[in-house]
């Protein structure tokens, strides 16, 4: 039986780690935020997170682009795709966030804020990302576009969520009309659990992207194994 690699074993730790301390430590009481505040553990890191494995996907996109190697290819976009997984979390937790804190009177889980419309954007984006791989029938076409593409979405992504929302009026902490900022106001005891799941996460994300391209190579043998055996035949 094959032994899990280091870093699996600390992504297991991690996260069990960030479970048992996100809902069990202490949290300072802030005000609106009160006991929501340990949301931090799961929001804001999967936007860490994702901003993380984007960044390994537009990495690999690059040394296709260098290399024309399709292996690459194959970490792009599924690394593109938890990204996505990542995004989509981070969203749904944030609207949790702000139904407890910022909407109680309303009920609301959604108030067009400028972080929430630019998050939505940012993973429209990559969602198309998708869309013109699927257009495309040629491996290395798709391959060589879709990385360029890639390299422009990460390029947008970064404006959109941390630039913009911060030029204008918005509920999230360290915009224009909000300088509170949560994440530089946590005191050291939170400090030693958001740290360590932004990277219990993240390890989360790569091992499931490793996993998915050996599904990726194992598929493709299986693939070619089959057209040898047809020419064999014919």
């Amino acid at each position: 039986m094959k032994k899990l690699a280091w870093w699996k074993i600390l992504c297991i730790v991690l996260l069990f780690y960030t479970l048992i301390g996100g809902f069990l430590f202490d949290v300072p009481r802030r005000e609106i935020f009160n006991e929501t505040i340990r949301n931090l553990y799961f929001h804001v890191t999967m936007w860490f997170s994702m901003i993380i494995i984007f960044g390994v996907s537009v990495y690999n996109a690059i040394r296709y682009l260098k290399h024309n190697n399709p292996i690459y290819d194959y970490y792009a976009s599924e690394a593109a795709k938890m990204g996505i997984v990542f995004g989509v979390m981070g969203l749904l937790t944030g609207m949790m966030w702000a139904r407890f804190t910022w909407y109680m009177a309303d009920g609301g889980y959604w108030s067009g804020d400028p972080k929430q419309n630019m998050t939505v954007i940012g993973l429209l984006i990559y969602l198309a990302y998708f869309v013109l791989r699927g257009s495309l029938t040629d491996d290395q076409q798709k391959a060589r576009i879709s990385a360029v593409y890639n390299i422009f979405a990460f390029s947008a992504l970064i404006p959109l969520l941390y630039i913009l929302p911060r030029m204008v009026a918005s509920l999230h902490p360290g915009s224009a009309e909000n300088s509170f900022d949560i994440y530089n106001n946590i005191n050291v005891r939170m400090r030693m659990v958001f740290y360590p799941a932004v990277i219990g996460w993240t390890l989360l994300g790569w091992w499931i992207v490793t996993l998915r391209v050996r599904l990726i190579k194992a598929h493709q043998r299986f693939i070619d194994k089959e057209y040898e055996q047809e020419l064999v035949k014919s």
